[in-house]
């Protein structure tokens, strides 16, 4: 069993959560000038997700940081089509997400588990695998529906072999993704399109998990053993293993009742700034793991798109309202042509109204709607004063 250090710095619950909240970019004056691929390369990760309400995620994800960044701009700093070298790519980290190029090499531990696993959920058809890489290296890149289909029925699960095929060499590592045409996912051979220098599984499992935790540290900020190991979804075994050696600093956190690890640099200077009011993704970084957020802002949020519509509790698509570093409240949003529809709103006492109002608008406006309706407020007796806060700031 490892022995850990003994925790060298106290950090009340008030540090830990402004510590939290400056490594996610939601504490101090945002960094325009690097933008939306400053954004990517900060957080790691960006969770993709078929959800579009507002927009998709991986769109609000800067949006909620930068404020009303172009979603042009957001799609050419992921997936800029040719570009070479490219700037990002696709693989399994905390879900699929979309990676900076320059972490390919990180993730060798991954492909290589991947090629040694030996059960998989679809069955490849004989000589698909050859195929498929057979076509790419000769046609260049190609959706999945080029390669010969994606589907063999509308189900979702049921992927042709030229799908199947493409998929596990992407697991391994023979194929990337580095861009999207529309939401389709354009495959190329990963010799081709990952620049020389990273295109390599050089490093062993482990100089990969010391990279991976220290990475998770940065830009969480501070975290337990669960919340680095969940960033890029390690095991708790695997963290355990090179945490002395990934050069975050035991601390204690004031109501945490386990041990945690921050950022040296994260420590060296008090988090100090402008606090940023935003709707979130429940699929943001800041909020992406439960019992993270419960411990540091005291919110339980869960999605409820999958669950039944009579059971749900806070909405389809409910998006936590972030306001002076704290949640204050959901709202689950929907588009009628140039109207954003609030179907639900749940606040968290009377001072979330203005701050709720303010996100609904600058929201509306990013998508291009010039009006705001309210359709059901959980506390009916601050609906009047959200509308009055709603028409001020629409004015």
């Amino acid at each position: 069993m490892t022995t850990l250090p003994r925790p060298a710095t106290d950090l009340s619950a008030a540090e830990a959560r402004r510590i939290a909240l400056r490594a996610q970019g939601f504490l101090g004056a945002p960094d325009r000038r690097s933008g939306v691929r400053g954004i990517l390369r900060h957080l790691g990760a960006v969770q993709l997700d078929t959800i579009s309400v507002l927009a998709r995620s991986h769109e609000l994800i800067p949006y909620a940081r930068l404020g009303a960044v172009g979603r042009e701009t957001v799609e050419a700093a992921y997936w800029k089509a040719g570009a070479r070298p490219p700037r990002a790519f696709e693989y399994w980290s905390h879900a699929a997400c979309i990676l900076p190029v320059e972490e390919w090499p990180h993730f060798a531990f991954r492909r290589r588990a991947y090629r040694g696993r030996p059960h998989w959920n679809h069955e490849l058809p004989d000589g698909a695998y050859d195929q498929v890489v057979k076509q790419l290296r000769a046609q260049g890149p190609l959706t999945a529906t080029e390669l010969g289909g994606a589907k063999r029925t509308s189900e979702w699960w049921d992927w042709s072999g030229a799908k199947v095929a493409v998929e596990r060499a992407l697991m391994y590592g023979e194929v990337v993704c580095v861009e999207r045409r529309g939401w389709k996912r354009v495959y190329d051979l990963a010799e081709r399109a990952i620049p020389d220098a990273l295109l390599h599984d050089e490093l062993d499992d482990a100089e990969c998990l010391r990279r991976l935790v220290r990475l998770a540290g940065q830009s969480l900020g501070v975290g337990t053993r669960a919340d680095l190991a969940d960033y890029h979804r390690l095991k708790g075994e695997q963290v355990d293993a090179v945490i002395a050696d990934s050069g975050l600093v035991p601390v204690t956190v004031e109501g945490w009742s386990k041990p945690a690890w921050a950022d040296p640099e994260a420590l060296a200077a008090p988090p100090r700034g402008r606090h940023r009011t935003t709707l979130l993704s429940p699929f943001d970084s800041l909020v992406w793991e439960r019992a993270r957020t419960e411990r540091i802002f005291g919110f339980t949020h869960r999605l409820e798109a999958y669950v039944p519509k009579q059971k749900r509790v806070h909405g389809y698509f409910a998006m936590p309202v972030l306001a002076g570093g704290r949640l204050v409240g959901r709202v689950d949003p929907a588009r009628e042509g140039r109207t954003l529809v609030a179907r639900q709103i749940t606040l968290d006492g009377p001072k979330a109204v203005p701050a709720v109002a303010q996100a609904l608008v600058e929201a509306a406006s990013w998508v291009d709607c010039t009006n705001v309706r309210v359709e059901r407020v959980d506390a009916p007796e601050l609906r009047e004063r959200l509308t009055r806060e709603l028409t001020r700031a629409l004015a």
